[in-house]
């Protein structure tokens, strides 16, 4: 599904509102003067608000994507859109990215 490409500077979040950040932008291409973000880069997962066990199985700590773009591709590797979908360890959670830059768009 086409959409904005994710940038280091884009807004995702975990389920439980914790702030997601890249562990390894991807430097060569940027778009609204920063690195975009591979399909293949792991994210890391702060302030998630998901109580630890036995009361629940969180909080989120990391998180991959398992869908990128289909048609745009960087070093090999799908790159992010804001439609991409990820799995947060160890709740089994999604990633939700809310707020991208909106002049590079892919497919």
């Amino acid at each position: 599904m086409p959409g904005p490409l994710l940038h280091v500077g884009a807004t995702v979040l975990c389920s439980h509102a914790g702030q997601a950040q890249p562990t390894v932008p991807y430097p060569r291409v940027l778009v609204s003067g920063q690195p975009i973000v591979l399909q293949t880069t792991p994210y890391v997962v702060t302030g998630c608000t998901l109580p630890p066990p036995p009361a629940a199985n969180g909080p989120c700590v990391t998180a991959q994507w398992v869908t990128g773009a289909t048609r745009v591709f960087a070093n090999g590797a799908p790159v992010l859109v804001l439609s991409s979908q990820a799995i947060c360890a160890p709740t089994g959670t999604p990633l939700i990215p809310s707020i991208a830059q909106t002049r590079v768009v892919g497919i």
